[in-house]
Formats: structure tokens, sequence, C-alpha cells
């Protein structure tokens, strides 16, 4: 006798044929092994009642507030515990009735559709990458004389170039480019002087390499000449908040988009308000809106990736919380990607410059790509190469 651990419906599927069940029983049977459990916040008390006796009925339950059946409260959070099939049946149940509950309905669905997809097709104004197979090495190219980890070290084209086909023969899938420091503190810099460091290294490589190059920026204006010289993908710390003709410039060029949340700005993010009452949720609140807006803007949702912005405007806590809950962004539909590389969250542990820090990261990365993640972007790809791999044949045991 043993416990199982089911993870998604692939492996449950997967035990049901190793113990010879019937195929209708399979799809029969297959959602019952999931449980989920979600998080409504702020409705009133009616609708708190409702949802509360309805999963009740089918076997679930939801968690309210006390007095929420009085009513002697305006207002609760629910918290729906059920497993697949059960909160299916909640969203049929609730998507005909009044009160919201039909918007309510909606979002679960979505949500449940959401976390039941293990595969991405990530479009670039280039070509499709796949998602979910294996975990992509996205390698740091910092062309600037100020950048955290490695400012000056590439800042001659030259070197910069040679260092991006290095990384491409260490096995990056892609190579971000980014012309503007954005650790916290750094000063913004003109977008001719942006480009003067990125057009050159972008137009090189693409010449010579076969992977995706990415250009990492908020400016409109960066973006369209650097997607002009051969890049496919805008790395946008701004999630398209930062300069209002983004959104059409990715439209327009069809370019792949990386949405990252921040409160802030690299100047301030460090600086203001740190705290967070519910750092998950706000993360998630905020690239739902920004990915909507983006979609609403015409860009296809398959050009989207989603970025928790670890280490813009957060904690040392806070980051690790972000890795540990990674899970949770599943619920947007999105590919994630995540940039831990020989950030101070990770020294403030082990000590160390950024150099040092490459066992942290590894860390880092592999609890990343066990909780959910698709790409990591890092400094030293041959490392994080092999950190990957072990990972991935974990992940994918």
């Amino acid at each position: 006798m043993k416990i199982i651990k089911i993870k998604n419906l692939e492996e449950a599927v997967a035990i049901f044929k190793k113990i010879g069940v019937d195929p209708y029983g399979i799809n029969a049977m297959a959602s019952k092994t999931i449980n989920v459990n979600i998080l409504i916040e702020n409705q009133p008390c009616k609708i708190a009642n409702i949802i509360k006796q309805e999963m009740l009925s089918i076997g679930g339950d939801a968690a309210v507030v006390r007095g929420s059946v009085s009513c002697s409260v305006p207002v609760s959070d629910i918290l729906i515990m059920g497993t697949i099939k059960q909160n299916s049946a909640l969203a049929k149940k609730i998507e005909k009735q009044p009160f919201g509950l039909s918007l309510i309905a909606r979002d679960m669905s979505e949500i449940l559709v959401n976390i039941s997809r293990n595969e991405y097709i990530w479009k670039t104004s280039r070509r499709k990458l796949t998602l979910g197979n294996k975990t992509l090495i996205m390698g740091i190219l910092n062309v600037t004389p100020d950048s955290f980890s490695d400012g000056g070290l590439f800042y001659s084209q030259q070197k910069a170039v040679e260092y991006g086909l290095q990384m491409v023969a260490q096995g990056a899938d892609i190579i971000d480019i980014g012309g503007e420091s954005t650790r916290p503190g750094a000063v913004s810099v003109e977008a001719a002087v942006e480009l003067k460091r990125v057009l050159p290294v972008i137009e090189s490589l693409v010449k010579q390499v076969k992977v995706p190059i990415s250009i990492d920026t908020k400016k409109a204006q960066v973006a369209r000449k650097a997607i002009a010289a051969g890049a496919e993908i805008v790395n946008d710390i701004s999630a398209l908040n930062g300069d209002k003709k983004m959104a059409k410039t990715i439209k327009e060029t069809g370019a792949a988009v990386v949405l990252m949340h921040m409160r802030g700005t690299p100047q301030n993010m460090q600086k203001g308000n740190l705290v967070y009452a519910d750092i998950m949720g706000e993360i998630i609140a905020y690239l739902k809106k920004s990915s909507e807006k983006t979609v609403k803007a015409g860009i296809e949702k398959d050009c989207l990736v989603i970025d928790p912005g670890i280490g813009f405007g957060k904690t040392r806590e806070d980051n690790y919380k972000i890795i540990k809950n990674l899970y949770e962004l599943k619920g947007l539909g999105m590919p994630v990607m995540v940039g831990t590389s020989r950030k101070s969250f990770i020294g403030k542990v082990t000590g160390g410059e950024p150099g040092e820090r490459i066992e942290g990261t590894a860390a880092t990365v592999a609890a990343s790509i066990m909780n959910g993640c698709h790409i990591v972007r890092v400094h030293d790809v041959a490392a994080m190469k092999k950190v990957v791999a072990i990972t991935d044949a974990i992940v994918h045991a």
C-alpha cells in the first residue's frame, strides 16, 4: 500500500491505464483525482452562501467568513475546495444564476481549462516555439556599462557578439539583448543611446545564429528598430505600460512579448512600498489585466509569456514566496518565464558577489521549473543547461 501523488490529468490517465481501467471509466474518473482550491475575494454574502450550498450538494465544500449565513457581515472571501470534476459541476450549476454568478462561472471554467494545459505554442515574428516539453534557456547579454552583474563586460560590440555566440554554443535557446540597465536605482537612457548599443549586436548575431533574438526594452522606438534588425521577441519589464506606442509596435511587427510584473520603476522600485497583502494575488491580477489589455490591442494571446518579476519591487522573502507558489500563475493560461540569475536575494542567503551566486541560482532555477516555469533567463548558460536538463528529467519522469 502506498500514497500516490497525482499532479495532472496525464499522470492520472497513465495510472488508470496501468490498472486496466475501461476507457469510458478513465474519462469519467480522471478529473476526480486532481483537487483544486479556488479563492474568490470580497463577494456579497448571498454569493458566498449560494456557492457554499451548491458545492456541498455535489460533495465539495467552500470556506466562508463566520456570519455569512446570517449576512451579519457585508462581504466574504470564498475558498472553493473540490476536484476538477466538482469545480466544473459548480461552474455549470451557477452559469445561469443571477447576482454576477455567471461571471464567476466563466472565470472558474477558464481557470480549469488553463490548469489542465501543459503545452504552449509561443509565436514570434519569425517562428513558433513549443513550450512545456522542455525548459528553454534565455541567455542574458547586457550591452551596458552599469548592469548589476556584468555591466561593462560586454560593452564592446565585438565582445558582446562573441559572448552571444558563446552562449548559443553552450545551449542557449534565446539570446536577450539589453541596452539599458534595469538594476535597482539604474538611470534611464535615451532611445538613441540604447539603439546605438544594441542594433550592431543584433544585426551581427542574426547573421550567425539560428536561435531567436530578444530585445530587452520598454521603449517602442527601440523595439521597432530592433525587430527590423532581426529581433523577434520584446522583453518588456513594464508589461507594455511604460510606452503607449509599444502595443501598436508589437501588433504591427508580429513580435512575441514577455510581460513582467513590477511596482514602480527601476529607479524607485526598491525604495517605495514593498508590503503586499497578497503578493501572488497582486502579481496575478496585474498580469491578467496587462495581458487582457494586450489582447484587446490586437495582439494574439499565443504571442505572450508572463514573468512575475523576481527582484523588481520585492523583498528577499517575497522572491522566495513567488518561486514556491509559481504554479498559481498557471491559472492565467500563459507560459511563464523566471529570471533569478545572480540576484541579490540569493546573495543575502549564500553571501558572495553576483558572479559567486551560481549555486544559489541553480537552486532557484530547479525550483522554478518544478513549480511550473517554462523559460529561465540566466547569465551562466553552460552551468544552467545541466541544471535544466536534470530538472526536466525529474519533472517529465
